[in-house]
């Protein structure tokens, strides 16, 4: 019997970042843009850090996630309690961090298969 590691290539993972932009499967992207194990969503109003709304992320609440990175630019800013409140009430653990962190601790997450998404704010 030949044993060999099977990779999982249906998931969406980081395949690279950097100024402005993030590739998820080898594909650019340079907008806000949301990335789950499953699901890709590249049309995420929220625009930037201080454009940033609790509406932004109430549908991300009822998504099944044990915990949500939110990726705030190429810095760490950590936004008001109230934006995050929809997620706190869900139970849905939420870590602050830059894009390039988010999109590190995103792929061994997955590769945990944890339950998680990267909300990334690309400036």
């Amino acid at each position: 019997m030949k044993l060999h590691l099977a990779e999982k290539t249906e998931q969406y993972t980081f395949t690279g970042y950097g100024p402005g932009y993030v590739t998820v499967n080898a594909a650019r992207h340079e907008q806000s843009l949301i990335v789950m194990p499953d699901r890709l969503i590249t049309d995420w109003p929220a625009t930037g850090f201080d454009s940033l709304e609790a509406a932004h992320l109430e549908p991300l609440a009822d998504l099944g996630l044990e915990i949500l990175l939110l990726g705030t630019g190429s810095r760490i800013r950590f936004p008001r309690p109230e934006i995050l409140r929809p997620l706190i009430e869900a139970r849905v653990g939420v870590e602050v961090m830059d894009v390039a962190a988010a999109c590190r601790t995103y792929n061994i997450l997955v590769a945990e298969d944890r339950k998680v998404g990267a909300a990334l704010l690309l400036d």
